[in-house]
């Protein structure tokens, strides 16, 4: 029986990795990195490009820039004014889409077969001719301005702007990638087009494509849109200052609510950090998994103390952010974050449950397909990969690296990045005197 259960697993691991389909790559004259898995199956064809000039590059004191040359790009083109640019996607049906993370800025495009032709249009137009339009530009700054006002309502955003600040205080990770009302209010036409003259460039970025195409013949319909964009970022894709530990903090944020929410930061990893699975499954034992993770049995299922807790890391070019975050009345918000702490106390002194972790990790390996059932789905997996240079049988190794994590690699991580003295504490609620 043990020698069937062992044949099985092996010929199921198998199975998962080939049928993680390969990915192909080649690079344009231009630098641009292409990388494409084919999906013949429906004749549907996705791509992102993802670009060095996320919100990490936003000039100083004007947080949301990156976001703003996104909004500006998307909204209307130098050939295109706003309204004939949007009567032309909805005409031919092309899903053109585009926003800033910390470390990128991203366009997407999902286009049929057929107008694919009419899509790379679309995307080098937007790309390559932008408008820059003074009355656009003040209208969609109004409207930020206006969407950040009003988020300063949710708990969320408060949290994720304090949090930010703690951990990378004034350096490019110290802010949300949307900014703020102040911030927002600073942003001039001119800081957008530096932004771009500057960081959009084909070097350093990379084009993910998935669908019902092949590599010959993506590529001369690329060089015949993208031969003419040329150049090199001023700051690098991967090129961070290191991160200097400050002083662990605890902030409280008032907002009339009875309602609290409690979160715990610290630094975490790199995307090139070679503890990422390790972490990645601690994590998920943690408080990534749901319900079946140890954070959700301790402090709702047994206690009842929170409407829900998780836990989750998130790899950058630099040193992300590892995160805590419950919601709870505020009557009990110190009590629910005495347990938080507590369970980070149990896991430092080495408390794995071997069938627990081993429950984790299956559940990982067990929805690992979901992640790659889509085009869209596969592209933002292969930006990501391209853009921060990682190996190209990635995905093919996945399943595998999660299943190689041990008891041992768990106490390590935990004993790494569990210590409760190493966590700042962001409280957002109802604040005492």
């Amino acid at each position: 029986m043990i020698r069937l259960i062992v044949l099985v697993w092996m010929a199921l691991t198998i199975q998962t990795a080939q049928a993680v389909p390969v990915i192909q790559t080649a690079t344009l004259d231009n630098g641009l990195r292409v990388l494409l898995i084919e999906a013949h199956n429906v004749p549907m064809v996705a791509m992102q490009l993802s670009l060095p000039a996320g919100s990490r590059f936003d000039a100083k004191h004007k947080a949301g820039s990156a976001a703003m040359l996104a909004a500006m790009l998307s909204d209307h083109t130098a050939k295109h004014d706003q309204k004939s640019w949007a009567d032309w996607l909805d005409f031919e049906a092309l899903h053109l889409g585009m926003g800033a993370s910390r470390d990128t800025l991203n366009m997407s495009l999902t286009v049929v077969k057929a107008s694919l032709p009419e899509g790379l249009d679309a995307l080098s137009e937007a790309l390559l001719q932008p408008g820059w339009n003074p009355e656009r530009f003040k209208i969609l700054q109004e409207d930020s301005v206006a969407s950040a006002i009003k988020s300063q309502e949710s708990p969320n955003v408060l949290a994720a702007q304090a949090t930010a600040s703690l951990l990378y205080g004034q350096s490019g990770y110290g802010h949300v990638s949307s900014g703020t009302a102040k911030s927002l209010k600073d942003i001039r036409l001119q800081d957008l087009k530096a932004l771009y003259r500057e960081q959009i460039k084909p070097q350093g970025s990379v084009l993910a494509v998935s669908g019902d195409i092949r590599m010959r013949e993506l590529l001369p319909m690329l060089n015949q849109r993208l031969s003419v964009w040329k150049g090199k970022p001023i700051y690098a894709a991967l090129s961070v200052s290191p991160v200097h530990a400050k002083k662990v903090q605890i902030k409280y944020v008032a907002l009339p609510t009875s309602q609290a929410l409690v979160q715990f930061s610290r630094i975490g990893i790199a995307r090139s950090d070679k503890n990422f699975f390790p972490l990645f499954v601690m994590n998920h034992y943690l408080g990534g998994g749901g319900f079946g993770s140890i954070l959700m049995e301790e402090v709702r299922e047994k206690r009842g103390l929170v409407y829900g807790v998780y836990s989750y890391f998130i790899p950058l070019a630099g040193q992300g952010p590892f995160v805590i975050t419950l919601q709870t009345r505020a009557s009990q918000a110190e009590k629910s974050a005495t347990v938080v702490r507590n369970v980070m106390k149990s896991l430092v002194a080495g408390e794995i449950d071997p069938k627990r972790l081993q429950a984790t990790k299956d559940n990982l390996m067990g929805g690992f397909a979901q992640r790659m059932d889509s085009n869209r789905e596969r592209v933002g997996l292969m930006a990501m990969i391209g853009f921060y240079q990682m190996p190209l049988n990635y995905l093919q190794r996945w399943t595998e690296q999660v299943d190689s994590v041990t008891v041992a690699d768990i106490k390590k991580m935990a004993k790494n990045y569990l210590q409760p003295n190493d966590w700042n504490m962001v409280q957002v609620g109802p604040v005492k005197e």
